[in-house]
């Protein structure tokens, strides 16, 4: 049995309605569904869905006091004024930068752009900033992808007599700045679509200022939209449908310098951006002053872009390094403590503030626990720092009812940053762990992996992979869709240099497709051949030497019945013991020597009730009924037969009945035999080995055909009727040789069906206690 990592939510046991608007649909019964599930009704929706069309946008007019915010750019543009645009420092916040000063300069504006710093002057607009804005003689200020909260920074560049126009995607507060416009979706009752990025906002007011569709934008407009991870439905899909398109043909220089350091070519994917661009880009602002994210992505210049994405590229190299540093130290750290927490809280001076945040999401994924990670700086006496948090865990309620602890704090439900002075951090563990403690179960701390479908393998080929890419891009709000599969592993491998990487070949009523799982590596040692195994995959296409074929990729893997692991003669079994298991246990039958590890004998283990967890058979019993009365009725979720054979009786056949016949004849015709001077002879003579005539000979003893006089053996007068059968001896032979055929040199399957047999009264886990629900 393997558990799986995470709880399986079979969403598509939810109840659909059996006749659906969708059914008229040219689409196969599995993408209806999957549209079905994910609450599209209608046909005219679903259409929209799957051709999104630039006509899906909205009207940026409906902004609220976005013609406010155009007129008076246009009237700096007449007076000459100085803009500047102040943005943030992740991939959001620069695209956003770099799409809005393109649209001023083109505008004809005399523009600028300021990214504050991370470390010294942290998120959104700071007073400091403003001021030196103004000496430097700018008279307007634009923020992109920030500003909403920048209440007080507001009113003193109102007092220095700049204006500012606020573009902003991020929740308001209770109170709003007192800017010239503020351009939000949230703030502007009249605009449909409430969830754009920050780029997706300042794309919007491009639009408006400049009188025309910008589609030059659009490969800005997708990165950050995809890296900041607003829902892809409405204008989002839109943006990044076209934008995938445009990304894929820009001719901006900086981003085909940066497509190159991340082996990009011809088409791109939102996975692309998510896991190559989006970081990359992250990675300036995470280790230094962000500005030059932006420079590279308006530079025109070939060598210039060249040189500026080998450097993105050097800090993102240096970025998971420190990263990799920073989550070592904090688990040896989570690792010291004994107490087992419900919540981690982790400090350390010298850690980069930068990169807290990635440490924080790594630890819960490694422990699926709420966890924060906070860098100490001993001047201030103070710990700043990101949090991530689990499912069933509001980060940021739970932290706002100590919110007096906290000298700056913020977020939402599954993500926070703050900082706190260090006296607080103990109280703010044990504060939040007590939380936890009282609404948490064993199942919140495993990660939700909902399936969308059950599916199987003859069904798996390209044609349904196209279908299904019909539904991308995928991210938050239109996942990709996961599927739930059962079927036996024809082969089983790790692959990659370290052997991180798992290889399945599935193999389902003669149909077979790959299966590849990346850092799966380790759970080779817990599979078997010939035993179902249950899998969420995703499925993608996968091209080798211009050949396609369908591949799955593995998410998650469970065994729901018990396994057999083969390890007999193996001299390294011990390497097989798992510790990480409470009731595991090593059986045998005779005194063990050198064995390291804890062992039970036969009546230890059949007082024992329960489940075990591995059972390791490392000698064979006297007879098959001794292991089969203690296999009986037992629960055993992993059995590992690790038998070893030193003196082996299944090559030497039991004499025949002929044999025993013509010796006993001998034996009264000559009436004596001196066993040292005429076994021998009788050895060549009949070509038999002396154990085989010691043996027949200790079978005429016990059964009293036979007695000894000094060094002679001789017939015994008149010995009762008996069969060979009755010998204590040669009963005993026949068992360990029935032993050793059924157990030691019968197959993998033939093994696994005795055994099978033997646990009869043993009750089927619980599928509850699989999956973890």
């Amino acid at each position: 049995m393997l558990t799986s990592q995470s709880n399986w939510i079979f969403t598509y046991k939810d109840q659909i309605e059996e006749q659906s608007p969708l059914d008229d649909l040219s689409l196969s019964p599995v993408i209806k569904k999957l549209l079905a599930q994910r609450g599209w009704k209608a046909k005219e929706e679903v259409e929209a869905f799957l051709h999104p069309t630039l006509g899906q946008l909205h009207d940026p007019a409906l902004f609220q006091n976005i013609d406010i915010a155009k007129k008076r750019i246009e009237q700096a543009i007449e007076d000459g004024e100085s803009i500047l645009v102040y943005g943030d420092y992740d991939a959001d916040g620069v695209t956003s930068t770099a799409l809005m000063v393109e649209a001023l300069r083109e505008k004809g504006a005399m523009c600028d752009y300021y990214i504050p710093n991370r470390f010294t002057e942290g998120y959104g607009p700071n007073e400091e900033a403003f001021r030196e804005a103004y000496k430097q003689g700018f008279q307007l200020i634009i923020t992109v992808d920030n500003g909403i909260a920048g209440v007080e920074e507001v009113k003193v560049a109102n007092e220095l007599g700049m204006d500012i126009i606020i573009t902003d995607h991020h929740e308001a507060q209770e109170q709003l700045p007192e800017a010239l416009a503020i351009i939000h979706p949230k703030c502007a009752a009249e605009y449909p679509f409430k969830e754009l990025a920050g780029v997706g906002v300042a794309f919007k007011f491009a639009t408006y200022l400049l009188g025309y569709f910008p589609k030059q934008f659009l490969d800005l407009a997708v990165i950050g939209t995809i890296a900041d991870l607003v829902p892809l439905h409405d204008e989002n899909r839109v943006l990044v449908h076209y934008g995938l398109k445009a990304l894929a043909n820009t001719e901006r220089a900086g981003l085909k310098a940066l497509k190159r350091q991340c082996s990009i070519e011809n088409n791109v994917t939102e996975e692309d951006i998510g896991f190559r661009i989006g970081p990359r880009l992250n990675a300036v602002g995470r280790l230094q002053d962000a500005n030059m994210a932006v420079d590279l992505l308006l530079t025109s210049d070939p060598d210039e872009a060249d040189e500026l994405s080998s450097y993105v590229q050097e800090l993102n190299t240096e970025r998971q390094k420190i990263v990799a540093k920073i989550t070592e130290e904090a688990i040896a750290e989570i690792e010291q403590d004994d107490s087992n927490p419900h919540v981690l809280v982790v400090a350390k001076e010298g850690w980069n503030q930068g990169v807290l945040g990635i440490v924080a999401s790594k630890l819960v994924q490694t422990y699926h626990r709420p966890a924060i990670v906070l860098a100490i700086d001993p001047d201030n006496q103070s710990a700043k720092g990101s949090a991530r948090s689990i499912d069933g865990f509001d980060l940021f309620t739970s932290c706002m009812k100590h919110k007096s602890l906290f000298t700056h704090f913020g977020g939402h439900a599954q993500a926070a940053g703050m900082t706190l002075p260090l006296e607080n951090i103990s109280v703010l563990r044990d504060e939040l762990d007590a939380i936890a403690k009282e609404q948490l179960t064993e199942n919140d701390f495993k990660p939700q992996l909902n399936v969308d479908a059950s599916i199987d393998l003859k069904d798996v080929n390209l044609e349904m992979i196209q279908e299904l890419n019909q539904l991308a891009p995928f991210g938050m709000g239109n996942p990709k869709p996961s599927f739930h599969i059962k079927a036996i592993p024809a082969e089983i491998r790790q692959i990659g240099a370290t052997k991180n990487h798992l290889k399945i070949k599935f193999d389902q009523d003669g149909a077979q497709v790959d299966a590849i799982g990346f850092g799966l590596g380790d759970v080779y040692a817990k599979l078997t051949k010939d035993t179902s195994l249950e899998a969420v995959v995703e499925l993608q296409e996968n091209e080798w030497n211009g050949m396609k074929k369908p591949q799955l990729f593995l998410k998650d893997l469970a065994i729901t019945e018990w396994q057999l692991f083969d390890f007999r003669g193996a001299k390294q079994w011990q390497n097989q013991l798992d510790n990480t298991l409470d009731y595991q246990y090593v059986l045998t039958f005779h005194e063990q020597k050198d064995v390291m590890a804890d062992v039970i004998s036969p009546d230890m283990l059949k007082a024992m009730d329960g489940p075990i967890e591995a059972l390791y058979l490392i000698d064979l019993p006297e007879s098959l009924e001794e292991l089969s009365c203690l296999l009986n009725g037992k629960q055993i979720n992993r059995i590992y037969a690790c038998f070893q054979l030193t003196n082996s009786y299944f090559f030497q056949r039991i004499p025949s009945r002929e044999e025993f016949k013509w010796l006993y004849q001998l034996m009264l015709k000559r009436k004596y035999f001196e066993y040292k001077v005429d076994a021998p002879k009788l050895a060549s003579y009949k070509g038999w080995k002396l154990e085989k005539i010691k043996f027949m000979f200790q079978v005429f003893h016990e059964l009293g055909f036979l007695t000894r006089e000094g060094s002679t053996i001789v017939p015994t007068e008149n010995p009762g009727k008996k069969d060979l059968t009755e010998s204590p001896l040669y009963q005993k032979i026949a068992k360990q040789m029935e032993v050793e055929e059924t157990l030691y040199y019968s197959t993998y399957q033939q093994l696994k069906k005795w055994i099978e047999e033997q646990l009869v009264c043993a009750s089927e886990p619980e599928e509850e206690m699989v999956y973890g629900f």
